[in-house]
């Protein structure tokens, strides 16, 4: 049995009363013609506009309520929904995440890959979360990584945004010379890691794709501490952990206490990704806030990695494909989302968004939806937990040999489908 299915049947016991009060099955009601569809949401703090947009819908299309269902532990509830056959019409979902590509490749989502809507999008976006060469998903915003700096104090002190990984080594040898730190680190708290070393991996092997070949799809044990890319990526690594790099008490910091260090200028830099620009901006920091990109070797290297953030599926048993279809085109539509990104703020896919070019996030925004904007590795992965520990563990030990064995330890159990 997959890992998946054994957590779907325990969480089917824990959460069945959840499940059965956010249940509601699409509808027709023969008096007034009008169809009712289903929309699961997982953006429960978006819950408002996604309100108006619907709105927005159903007075266009006056014979379609929506009905949205936004509950608490939403990503355990719809896997008890799915799994137990209560599939809603359309279904806010992660693209990147294993649960969708099993549940894509068992048949439980309706295949998008002709519908005109997905022209709408950047660059071919959907094709990013492809299954066996067809669509399943249309992500409409994604998520962002990489550096915050202090525009103000970067300006004060003559420092420029690196351009290459030798232009960022040099920066913060400046920051140090200049009596400021560099970094704001959250040792507590792994996670927080887990964009600057995947990019770090990113950058080392040239994609993603290449850095999973070289962690999830290599032999068992492969991953060696004298290996060249366990190197370079130990070095890249160090940048964040030798001493004096980041704020005191470093080992101890949750991932506020990394973010309220970066507000409070006692650092000048952190890693972290656009999710956290809300929670920066509520520490009402007194400086311009900027972004760049993870420098790799050259200029044309540099990157961020993300996913689909805001990404909508329908179910392939839905009795009102029709209806589910006009509310995904709808979705797709530059009017629905510019309601969305004035809000959110996160890179939207759709194409004739006025984004704002004046966002902290514009060093990160420019990239994505390119070439240089990876998916999470983690759309590999049956977990990532360990990693993100390897993540932490490492910087506290500077220690490359637990590094490597600590991943092989990850890696290895999800290694059987490696010939």
């Amino acid at each position: 049995m997959k890992w998946y299915q054994k957590l779907g049947i325990l969480g089917l016991l824990s959460v069945a009363g959840l499940s059965l009060a956010a249940c509601h099955k699409s509808s027709s009601d023969s008096n007034t013609g009008k169809v009712t569809i289903e929309y699961f949401n997982q953006k429960k703090e978006m819950d408002s506009t996604l309100r108006e947009i619907i709105k927005d819908f159903e007075k266009e299309n006056p014979d379609i309520h929506v009905k949205m269902t936004s509950v608490p532990a939403a990503g355990t509830v719809l896997k008890t929904r799915m799994l137990s056959g209560d599939i809603p019409d359309v279904i806010g979902i992660y693209p990147q995440n294993i649960d969708f590509q099993e549940w894509a490749k068992a048949g439980y989502f309706y295949d998008m890959t002709n519908q005109d809507y997905l022209k709408r999008l950047k660059n071919n976006y959907a094709n990013n979360y492809a299954i066996n060469g067809k669509i399943y998903n249309v992500p409409l915003t994604a998520n962002v990584s990489g550096i915050y700096y202090n525009k103000d104090k970067f300006k004060e002190l003559g420092l420029t945004v690196p351009e290459t990984w030798d232009e960022f080594v040099t920066l913060v040898e400046q920051i140090k010379a200049k009596g400021e730190i560099p970094f704001s680190v959250a040792g507590t708290e792994g996670w927080t890691l887990n964009g600057y070393h995947q990019l770090s991996l990113i950058t080392i092997t040239g994609s993603n794709d290449k850095a999973n070949a070289y962690l999830r799809f290599s032999k068992p044990n492969a991953i060696k501490a004298t290996d060249k890319v366990l190197k370079e990526d130990a070095k890249k690594l160090d940048l964040l952990a030798d001493k004096g790099n980041q704020q005191k008490n470093w080992k101890g910091a949750s991932y506020n206490d990394a973010l309220v260090s970066f507000a409070n200028e006692e650092v000048l830099m952190t890693s972290n990704g656009s999710w956290a620009l809300a929670a920066i901006r509520q520490q009402n920091p007194k400086f311009e806030i900027g972004t760049f990109a993870f420098p790799g070797k050259n200029k044309a290297d540099k990157a961020t990695v993300g996913a689909g953030d805001l990404a909508l599926s329908i179910s392939s048993k839905t009795k009102h494909l029709k209806a589910a279809n006009q509310f995904v085109s709808y979705m797709t539509s530059a009017k629905a989302m510019q309601k969305y990104y004035d809000v959110d703020g996160s890179p939207v896919a759709v194409k004739g968004v006025r984004e704002d070019t004046n966002s902290p996030l514009q060093g990160l925004n420019e990239l994505a939806f390119t070439s240089k904007h990876y998916v999470w590795l983690g759309q590999y992965w049956n977990s990532e937990d360990d990693f993100f520990s390897a993540t932490a563990n490492y910087l506290m030990t500077q220690n490359r040999n637990e590094l490597a064995n600590e991943l092989n330890a990850f890696f290895n159990p999800m290694k059987a489908d490696v010939d």
